[in-house]
């Protein structure tokens, strides 16, 4: 007795035999979109103000399938964006600004890190975009040299919750 399939049924098996075949790998890992520049007029996503008014470390979101940045003006509203429960699932990844490599006073765009890998201090003596804002580091010594300089308590990523924020948009750490 001889078999006889078709074209199209065969094509349809081998494409079933390849998905079950990458079943058991993970998935790759997709290149994260880079640090874009903070242009004179980019307004910040959270409270539209411009950027490149105010002095301290800024911050950039990226969502997931998405290339283009959501500029803050400030690690305090990206941190405010970021931390809410309707974001916190829907983002990829976010950089902020490397203030043990740049000025406080104009930020470059050269200095992103991951906020994930950074260090912060809270509750220090310097102003950023509207009131107090987390000063971020890619290596701890610095954030701990900005620390004795201008006062404030060093944390990581995983330490900033709404409850921080508040306190920090109230003054209550200063």
């Amino acid at each position: 007795m001889q078999h006889r399939y078709s074209l199209p049924s065969l094509l349809l098996v081998l494409v079933f035999v390849f998905t079950l075949a990458g079943c058991d790998q993970e998935p790759e890992q997709s290149a994260l979109a880079s640090p874009q520049p903070i242009t004179d007029g980019d307004a910040c996503h959270v409270c539209g103000m411009t950027i490149t008014n105010f002095p301290g470390p800024k911050g950039q979101a990226f969502m997931k399938n998405d290339s283009e940045a959501l500029k803050f003006c400030s690690t305090m509203d990206l941190f405010a964006f970021l931390k809410q429960p309707e974001n916190e699932t829907q983002i990829s990844h976010a950089y902020v600004h490397d203030i043990g490599k740049t000025t406080w006073e104009a930020p470059a765009d050269d200095a992103y890190i991951r906020a994930v890998d950074a260090w912060y201090v809270v509750g220090h003596d310097q102003p950023g975009a509207m009131g107090h804002t987390l000063a971020s580091f890619a290596e701890q010594d610095q954030a701990e040299k900005f620390s004795k300089e201008h006062g404030g308590e060093i944390i990581r990523f995983e330490d900033v919750d709404l409850e921080l924020l508040g306190k920090l948009g109230r003054g209550e750490l200063h």
